[in-house]
């Protein structure tokens, strides 16, 4: 995705310490839902999307690298990710995940995981015999 999935590319149109809260956001195949927070801290960047009804109103957590635009006009955020991709992430909870190391490696690893293109991670190698 890109070379610090934890900040935002350059382009994307985002101004530091923007508030983006309530941002639709636009997966690659339409709507996915709302920011419900975000982070603007150095090496951790990232948006939490709430996804409402979509899939029972789970929350995920989308490091800033998977957003490629920023339209402050229409408050809309558009991510490189397909619905299923952001369906199938590690679920965010905001009384475990804030500030835990461990997640913030999983979450990482999920959209950044070398080959898949953020498709989430690399299946294990088998040996050849």
């Amino acid at each position: 995705m890109t070379e610090n999935i934890w900040s935002y590319p350059a382009g994307t149109g985002h101004t530091q310490n923007a508030d983006l809260t309530g941002y639709k956001v636009e997966a690659t195949d339409g709507h996915i839902g709302k920011v419900d927070k975000h982070s603007d801290a150095v090496g951790a960047q990232y948006i939490v999307v709430d996804t409402g009804v979509w899939i029972f109103g789970k929350d995920v957590l989308l490091p800033a690298g998977t957003i490629t635009g920023i339209d402050t006009e229409a408050t809309t955020i558009q991510v490189a990710l397909t619905k299923d991709q952001i369906k199938s992430a590690p679920e965010f909870d905001k009384d475990k995940h804030l500030g835990d190391a461990g997640y913030h490696e999983q979450v990482g690893t999920y959209y950044d995981a070398p080959g898949t293109s953020g498709a989430g991670p690399t299946p294990p190698v088998r040996p050849t015999i």
